[in-house]
């Protein structure tokens, strides 16, 4: 006989919850390695600006922007790693999740932008 089988089918032994830290932890440091991968690439776009030869004004208007979108970027995921800390975090509203895509795809672009010579 099986063990469920010998303790009966009403006697049957729940589920172990998983640890509720760990998801919300996860999430914190994907939003640490996201936010650590937007610094680099301005850091670098900066970085690249510094060494041409003849920094334009586009380049740096463009190099300014970026460094705008990173700090709306690491401001909006700061208050989201802030709010995970309380336990589980109200859903991401669909205009900030718009408003990091278009942080993200800003930064991308900036730093293509750059680098083409």
């Amino acid at each position: 006989m099986g063990d469920g089988q010998a303790q009966g089918a009403g006697a049957r032994q729940p589920e172990p919850d998983r640890d509720p830290g760990l998801q919300p932890e996860r999430t914190r440091l994907a939003w640490r390695r996201t936010t650590l991968s937007c610094t680099a690439v301005a850091v670098l776009a900066g970085r690249q600006l510094i060494q041409s030869d003849a920094p334009g004004a586009v380049e740096a208007v463009l190099v300014l922007l970026m460094g705008l979108v990173w700090i709306v970027f690491v401001a909006v995921a700061h208050r989201r790693m802030q709010a995970m800390a309380g336990g589980r975090p109200p859903g991401m509203p669909p205009r900030t999740a718009l408003l990091l895509v278009g942080c993200t795809l800003a930064l991308a672009v900036g730093g293509a932008t750059i680098l083409l010579p």
